[in-house]
Parts: C-alpha cells; structure tokens; sequence
C-alpha cells in the first residue's frame, strides 16, 4: 500500500489491511516499470520493479518524501537499474547498480536524503566488485574469479612457511641432481666418501633453465653429512652444465665430523642461459 493518511475512528477494509501487512513486510503494491523512472510522492511504501532489457534508471528527487519512508526496489530485466541521485542524496553500503534479480529498500532520513539498502545478494555466493586484470579474470556477476600465476613462478614451490626437505640416508659422491621439484634443501644423512657434483635441474624432465625467467632466482640448499674424512661438492652445475659460483672466501674442502650446509642463490641474467651463482659454505658441529 502506498503511504496513507488515516482518520480517527476510520474502518479498513480486509483488502487494505492486507495491503499493510504486505507493505510491513516490503512489498507494498506493485508497481512494475519497464523504462527509466523518476519516484513520486505516491510511491512511498510500494516495491517499484523494473524489466528491460537495457539499461534504466530510478531517479530520486528532493521534497517528496518524509523521514523514515521506505521504497523498495527490485530489478527483474536483464538490463542494469541504477538507483540515481536526481536532486535528493543517496547513499549506500551495498551496490546502486542492480543487476537482475537483484533489489534492495530506499530508506528516507529526510525530505531530501536515503539510503539504499540493498539486498544480501546474490545468493549463489558470487563474487563481486572484482575487475579482472594482469593474472585475474572474472568478478562482476561472474560465480568465478580466477587467479592465474605463471607457471615459471608456480614452479618454484612457495609453500606458505613451510618448507619441503629431502631427507636422504645415503652418502654424497658421484653426480647428484639436485631436482629443485622436489625440494629446495637436500641433506644427505651419512657420510660423504667422495668430493662431488650437484647438478640443478627441475627434475629428470624439464630443466631448470625452462622454469626461470630472466630476473628470476632461486635460493637452494644442500646439507653434507662428512665422517672423519671431509668431502665437499667440487663441482656445481645447472642443467648439466659447469658454473663457477660467487663466493665470500674460497671453497676448497669440508668439514670432519661436520654437517656442512652450502647455500646456492641462482640468478638468471639471461635467456641463453646465463646465471650468476652465489655460494656460501657454514659448518654444523
């Protein structure tokens, strides 16, 4: 029912206190609008719906409602409504701009004020006020946003706080590929018997050169468990091939009775592949 004025000892009919009760409850009578619409001091207390196709608006002007008046609107059509400030203000938490399906209640604080509460929505739990970007698609209406990383970033296995260790109980000599896939810190858990070759790589597929741009870098470490005699990784590759590490003082053996921990930053300058590799050795007794 639209806004009233009744009189002392007035009798309502069945039809208008039902149209109250509805109106109580934010219904109020329908009035429904197919084209862009301008309130009127009549529609206080109604549900203003609006279907079109296009686009449309619902403009809201000064000096025709009073405070604590209450207009709902809900938009049925496939086209956007904008509630619209015409002369009055509105202002809102929520969204002016109705999708389909979507609605909400203008609430009047003055003759020349609302706010728009819009409706909890939608209610399939899309995402909204997301504007796809560089990696982002989705957002607006859409039920999905998602999130694209790189796979040469993925790759490199960022795992919260958390860091993967492969433990190995088997002593350092010969080659051993070191597959960054599996984890960034290797400890090799008995004694070493021989000086020998870290060789980087991705895994036994792909090399580390295809998961790294340039700029990229990649800080590994490996653990070396020595005995009484001391070993230590002579030779240090990428990809099977040789590369002279950056060091802060020259690295020439292990440590007995020691865990040496040899901490490797790669860096991938360029594409043909260059890297500059920095190395430091710590002992662990």
């Amino acid at each position: 029912m639209s806004k009233q004025t009744f009189t002392t000892g007035q009798v309502l009919t069945a039809a208008q206190m039902t149209s109250l009760q509805q109106t109580a409850m934010l219904g109020g009578d329908a009035s429904a609008k197919v084209a862009s619409y301008v309130l009127v001091a009549a529609d206080a207390g109604t549900a203003i719906s609006m279907s079109n196709a296009s686009a449309t608006t619902i403009t809201v002007n000064t000096g025709l409602f009073a405070a604590g008046d209450i207009v709902t609107v809900i938009n049925l059509g496939a086209g956007v409504c904008t509630i619209t400030a015409g002369t009055a203000t509105v202002t809102t938490s929520g969204s002016l701009a109705l999708s389909q399906n979507q609605g909400g209640v203008l609430r009047f604080t003055s003759a020349s004020a609302a706010i728009f509460f819009q409706f909890a929505t939608p209610a399939s739990g899309d995402i909204e006020g997301v504007t796809a970007g560089t990696g982002l698609s989705g957002g607006g209406t859409s039920g999905t946003v998602t999130l694209s990383i790189a796979e040469s970033q993925a790759d490199l296995i960022i795992k919260g706080f958390e860091e993967d260790v492969n433990v190995v109980a088997a002593a350092a000599t010969g080659t051993i590929n070191f597959d960054v896939s599996t984890a960034s810190v290797w400890y090799y858990t008995s004694n070493a018997t021989a000086n020998h070759t870290l060789n980087f790589r991705y895994d036994g597929s792909n090399t580390l050169s295809s998961k790294l741009a340039v700029g990229d870098a990649i800080t590994l470490v490996w653990l070396n468990t020595n005995g009484s005699t001391a070993y230590y990784p002579n030779v240090i590759q990428i990809d099977g091939t040789t590369v002279t590490p950056k060091v802060p003082a020259a690295i020439s053996a292990g440590n007995a009775s020691a865990i040496d921990a040899y901490s490797f930053t790669i860096i991938k300058t360029a594409a043909t592949p260059t890297y500059t590799v920095l190395e430091t050795q710590t002992k662990f007794a």
